[in-house]
């Protein structure tokens, strides 16, 4: 066992991780469908009886709402993919490894990111 010298967190560890990113995802999914559907339902304001003043700038917001929705859905889509990708490295064992220093990212970090690659040590000399 003295040759297996790996710096890694111990399996209790991992799978302690493993149910935060599970909730995580849960949720981060749950929120991205509400995010689709606000963008889906964004289309009837019901401003068709007001007057062509209010209704240009009822309008240009639907229009920045919808751009704002678009973001925030690809930015969630992004966030869900970096969670399951965290749950395939808890797989391979290579959970919370910074990329770069190979050290083990400090644990109140990745309970805070979760999907983190990277230490701060790594970070802040990007």
């Amino acid at each position: 066992m003295a040759a297996d010298n790996k710096v890694r967190y111990s399996d209790n560890d991992l799978a302690e991780f493993k149910t935060l990113l599970l909730d995580k995802i849960e949720k981060a999914e749950h929120d991205l469908e509400l995010i689709k559907s606000a963008y889906m339902n964004d289309h009837n304001n019901g401003t068709d009886d007001t007057s062509p003043t209010f209704k240009a700038f009822e309008e240009g917001s639907a229009t920045m709402s919808k751009e704002a929705n678009s973001q925030l859905a690809i930015r969630q889509e992004k966030f869900i993919r970096d969670l399951k990708n965290a749950i395939i490295r808890i797989e391979n064992k290579t959970y919370g490894v910074c990329r770069v220093t190979g050290k083990l990212i400090n644990k109140e970090r990745l309970k805070l990111v979760p999907h983190a690659t990277l230490s701060i040590e790594a970070k802040n000399m990007q």
